[in-house]
């Protein structure tokens, strides 16, 4: 289905169980709404509607400038459009800032937040920036005067990734995530399961172009435009002891008052696909409020 948001689109998947207890998801970078589609079934055997849409410029989403403010409300939009009045949010990788984004905007709204492998602030997360290759260096240092020229030049260290998913067959493209992953996570791409999920979400995050993950870059490398302060419900962060994003775990788990760490020892980035099952429990439980209304009902 796609949703309206003042003259463009985005493009939602809405699945699992669709009377159960809503988890809006936001996708890795770079990728798309189809990053659990593993999952959709293991969902709706827990009874979790699980509701997921292309960032701008990703997918099905039309292209357009965008921060972690803007992504927040366009989670809300999304909400409105379905009707769904209060959820949790679970984000993975580069959509772990977006999920935030969204508790921040809207408190109240959002009763839980999952991190999947997330990334923190780069600006303040100790070491992070020092993980910057040159060309990533380089758009970081037009920020933040000019934020369209910066992700045009992050736009362009994912290339080689576009050009790999355009080629026929997937092995390409996986060869070369598994070049940058941890070893754990090379045994689950080998994995016809989660192999072809893995390519078919890349494939369809790229197929406008870099342009999504371009400006990806920018929402959470640069300085964040949302207030982590603004963040009142409980954050459940889940991090792989051999992935080089369990730092921004630890910060994230030491500013955020109500967060819970969780770190999956020998696990690398794609943790999610083996406890995508506990990570939805986690974050459907009922909370208060819902248990009050159970009481009164």
């Amino acid at each position: 289905m796609e949703v309206g948001r003042g003259g463009r689109v985005l493009r939602v998947r809405d699945a699992g169980d669709r009377g159960g207890a809503v988890v809006m998801y936001f996708h890795g970078t770079p990728s798309s709404r189809l990053d659990l589609r593993f999952g959709e079934q293991l969902a709706a055997g827990r009874g979790v509607r699980l509701v997921s849409f292309d960032r701008p410029g990703y997918g099905g989403s039309a292209p357009a400038p965008f921060g972690l403010a803007s992504i927040g409300a366009d989670a809300h939009a999304v909400a409105d459009e379905l009707g769904v009045a209060r959820f949790a949010v679970l984000g993975l990788s580069g959509g772990g800032p977006g999920a935030l984004a969204a508790a921040a905007v809207a408190a109240g709204r959002v009763i839980r937040v999952g991190i999947a492998s997330g990334v923190g602030p780069f600006q303040l997360v100790p070491g992070a920036l020092d993980e910057l290759d040159e060309n990533d260096r380089g758009a970081l240092s037009l920020l933040p005067g000019d934020p369209a020229a910066a992700a045009s030049a992050f736009a362009r260290g994912f290339e080689p990734l576009a050009e790999l998913s355009r080629a026929p067959g997937s092995a390409g493209l996986l060869a070369a995530f598994k070049d940058l992953l941890p070893s754990r996570d090379g045994e689950l791409l080998d994995d016809q399961r989660y192999a072809a999920v893995f390519a078919d979400t890349v494939r369809e995050g790229l197929r406008q172009g870099t342009g999504g993950a371009g400006w990806d870059n920018v929402s959470w490398t640069g300085e964040w435009d949302i207030d982590l302060n603004s963040v009142r419900c409980p954050v459940l962060l889940w991090y792989g002891s051999e992935e080089d994003l369990a730092a921004h775990g630890v910060w994230l788990s030491e500013h955020l008052p109500q967060a819970r760490l969780v770190v999956h020892e020998g696990e690398g980035h794609l943790g999610i696909y083996e406890h995508v099952g506990e990570m939805l429990d986690a974050l459907t439980e009922p909370d208060e409020e819902d248990a009050a209304s159970a009481r009164r009902a």
